[in-house]
């Protein structure tokens, strides 16, 4: 029986005994329930989009230019989903995108997002901003399925060593392949976090990578023995949310809360990070040295002009994820699934393309696919299920969007993913 159909069988099964799905199956209600299930800081900083949110609109608003022509009488009882990616067979065409700080969703976020996507057979693309060190994840992984496929995201710090500590940590651990995130060499204008002052690496939350770095721990040592012979400022006002954050810091750090309270070292950690956590000077130089130096492929995350896409092919690089950040970046860009066909184009096969940023539905997996994308990531509606119900959300919030996407496959006269054209939609005017 296909994915689609199990999948359909469960659910109804199990509402013969009264039981509905751990988390909603339709999108807007998934969503709906995520906002009630998290706090406002969460909401701001995983529901919330850059400016106006109009990047956001658009990545949904693309989709609703086209259209699935469906073709019948066909043979569709034999399915399959599978796709190979740098070497692995993937269950089915779909990641799950790396979310920063999702400890405000639900805590040990990554160790259960990891799981889920393991018991899925799909890649997890580790956060570079992630809560838990790359290297319990990918326990947490195996521990569900032995050589679980995962990714590893890379932001680019303005320390090199520390670049190069991370990478290699994530060859170690297993990683399939490198996603070096381009647009987000600084944060965007984010209203919604800036309305309440809300930054969670501030609080040390999300930062769990360099805290469990070697080269980052030897940056914060230094830094603290170069600031304690020098004459301390005033001392800051102290208020609730001030000792509330210094309790956050120490909670987050390696080691015990009292002991990590008395020391200068969490607060250090955090002012490190925010210090070196990105470099906005990252250039195509950069990108050919770390394809020199790593045996992993190099997946570029952020590209959404055909130009770069050229640039980032000719130069060697392994993959292209077409992506605006989910509309937390850059208000009124271009929507990803808007650039995805110029992109596919550029590249004319040369390099693997994938898409993220407004997936919300198997149908819209189908609609990216039968445009050229050779795989889709997921952001939010993980995240909204992990908010709800802990890895089982994650897992089923997927799963229904893998489900989907084979229903809609068959019912659209198709039996492979890897079959699917720009012949099988039409633009709408």
């Amino acid at each position: 029986m296909s994915i689609g159909r199990q999948r359909q069988n469960a659910i109804y099964s199990a509402g013969v005994f009264g039981r509905t799905p751990a988390v909603p199956t339709d999108f807007a209600e998934l969503e709906r329930r995520a906002k009630k299930a998290m706090g406002q800081r969460a909401w701001a900083y995983i529901g919330g989009g850059a400016g106006e949110g109009t990047t956001m609109e658009a990545n949904r608003a693309a989709f609703d230019r086209w259209s699935i022509v469906p073709r019948v009488l066909r043979d569709v009882s034999q399915r399959n989903l599978s796709v190979e990616l740098f070497g692995k067979t993937l269950a089915a065409p779909v990641l799950f995108s790396p979310v920063g700080a999702g400890e405000l969703a639900q805590r040990d976020s990554d160790l259960l997002i990891g799981a889920a996507a393991a018991e899925l057979g799909v890649p997890y693309i580790l956060s570079n901003q992630g809560c838990s060190p790359m290297e319990e994840t990918a326990a947490a992984m195996e521990a569900v399925r032995e050589g679980a496929p995962r990714w590893f995201q890379l932001y680019w710090s303005t320390d090199d060593a520390l670049v190069e500590s991370l990478v290699r940590r994530a060859e170690e651990c297993g990683a399939d392949a490198l996603v070096v995130t381009l647009d987000t060499t600084m944060l965007g204008w984010r209203p919604q976090d800036l309305n309440l002052g809300s930054l969670p690496f501030a609080r040390g939350e999300g930062i769990a990578q360099y805290t469990s770095d070697p080269r980052f721990q030897q940056i914060v040592t230094e830094r603290v023995a170069e600031s304690a012979g020098t004459q301390a400022g005033p001392r800051p006002r102290v208020t609730a949310a001030a000792v509330a954050a210094l309790v956050s810091m120490a909670r987050h750090l390696p080691g015990g809360t009292w002991a990590n309270l008395r020391s200068p070292i969490p607060r250090a950690s955090v002012e490190t990070f925010l210090d070196i956590y990105s470099r906005p000077s990252l250039n195509w130089d950069d990108i050919a040295g770390l394809c020199a130096r790593t045996s992993l492929p190099v997946v570029l995350k952020g590209i959404l002009h055909p130009d770069d896409a050229r640039r980032a092919v000719d130069l060697g690089v392994d993959g292209i994820l077409v992506s605006n950040h989910g509309g937390r970046q850059i208000d009124r860009s271009v929507a990803s699934l808007d650039a995805l066909v110029d992109i596919v184009d550029a590249v004319r096969g040369r390099a693997k393309v994938l898409l993220d940023s407004g997936i919300r539905t198997g149908a819209d997996a189908y609609i990216a696919l039968a445009l050229g994308a050779d795989a889709v990531c997921i952001g939010r509606p993980h995240m909204y299920g992990l908010a709800i119900a802990g890895q089982t959300g994650a897992r089923e919030a997927v799963a229904n969007i893998i489900a989907e996407l084979d229903l809609t496959l068959g019912l659209s006269g198709q039996t492979d993913v890897a079959d699917l054209t720009r012949e099988m939609l039409r633009r709408r005017d």
